[in-house]
């Protein structure tokens, strides 16, 4: 069979299964991100193998898909409303921070790991998935909720802190010196606060360059700026998503209500492919050993990540069954904890790329499924 025979029977294959799995969710009245993920996992090398031609087209694909999700998420929230919102809940992730990285960092402590291992497992714990909690908002119809500026600002920030914690990680990985870490943060700060500065004040050109009558014209644009300041964001080590989200919200007036409709479609395929490739990158089969340690982390922070995200939302006056439901939406760990651990795994840190990944499907599966069943009122 050629190679491109293959690729599209593959791609076919996984689409309709994909499609029956979505159905079932919305059976459930479920997201369909826990069933995406265990699918990964069945049909990855360490499972069924039954995607040996389209596996890199998958894990391209699943960037597109969560700079899309985060594109998405900044159409719903002007620049202005946002940054207010920042400025507001900088003492929420300060709190976040102190609760999520803590258990993380304990936890490698107990199991010996050195001062790399330490600082990974600590960033692992504490960040939360920004595609999975993107998707699980717009899938819960919350994004217009009391709550979700709070768990959008704690996401934002975390990826902000990221952007000052990525270079410093990398440095300490490679053994460099302190002034190549300091000069790798400068970098990224400076980046992270022009990219603001041109969302609020240059905003509305940006919407009127990108705007045209036809949708094909309005699609092109939009996503082809959207993939080159990602692009950009990686370059100096900030996330795609923090660029894609930025990018969102310097979209106003008219062109976000267009701008949703046409996205909206590809932005549901490739964000299945995303929670696909998560499940791809894991060997099932390393999860078992570590399981119970991973379980265990999990709970815990699952547990403190429930209590910042509901402080964050105490700050902006939200009611408790509120408070919950922002908590529970930022439970799921992703994306962001696979790349950390890729920057510092070496054949010597094989068990805690297994912990990683444990506690990743954990609790990406765990958390859309616990923010679904606090979704409805709390009874008097």
């Amino acid at each position: 069979m050629s190679p491109s025979v293959a690729l599209l029977l593959e791609l076919g294959i996984l689409l309709i299964v994909l499609s029956v799995l979505g159905t079932i969710a919305r059976r459930l009245s479920l997201t369909p991100v826990p069933l995406y993920l265990l699918a990964g996992l069945a049909i990855g090398d360490g499972g069924f193998s039954l995607v040996p031609s389209s596996g890199a087209y998958i894990e391209s694909s699943a960037q597109i898909g969560l700079v899309l999700l985060l594109l998405m998420l900044g159409l719903e929230f002007s620049g202005d409303e946002f940054a207010e919102s920042l400025r507001r809940h900088l003492p929420s992730v300060a709190v976040d921070a102190v609760l999520n990285a803590t258990p993380g960092a304990i936890a490698g402590l107990v199991l010996g790991l050195d001062a790399v291992g330490v600082l990974a497992l600590a960033a692992v714990t504490w960040v939360s998935s920004s595609g999975i909690v993107a998707r699980l908002l717009g899938d819960l119809r919350r994004l217009r909720n009391s709550e979700t500026p709070a768990v959008l600002s704690v996401l934002v920030l975390e990826d902000f802190a990221m952007a000052i914690y990525l270079p410093v990680l990398t440095v300490v990985a490679a053994g460099g010196t302190w002034w190549q870490a300091l000069l790798g943060v400068l970098v990224a700060v400076a980046a992270l606060l022009m990219a603001l500065l041109t969302s609020r004040r240059w905003g509305h050109r940006i919407g009127g360059f990108l705007a045209h009558l036809e949708p094909e014209q309005l699609l092109l644009r939009i996503v082809g700026i959207t993939l080159l300041v990602a692009a950009l964001a990686e370059l100096i080590n900030i996330s795609a998503a923090v660029g894609a989200f930025l990018v969102g919200l310097s979209l106003t007036g008219e062109i976000t209500e267009r701008a949703r409709a046409v996205l909206t479609p590809i932005r549901d395929m490739f964000a299945a492919a995303f929670f696909l490739a998560i499940g791809l990158s894991i060997d099932p089969a390393d999860l078992v050993p570590v399981l119970p340690v991973a379980l265990v982390l999990a709970a815990v922070t699952a547990l403190t990540k429930v209590f910042a995200g509901a402080y964050a939302a105490r700050r902006d006056g939200v009611d408790r069954h509120g408070q919950l439901r922002a908590g529970c939406a930022l439970i799921a760990r992703g994306e962001f904890s696979i790349v950390v651990i890729g920057l510092v795994a070496s054949p010597a840190d094989s068990g805690l790329g297994a912990l990683v990944a444990a506690y990743v499907v954990a609790l990406a599966t765990a958390g859309p499924i616990i923010a679904r069943l606090v979704d409805s009122p709390c009874p008097p």
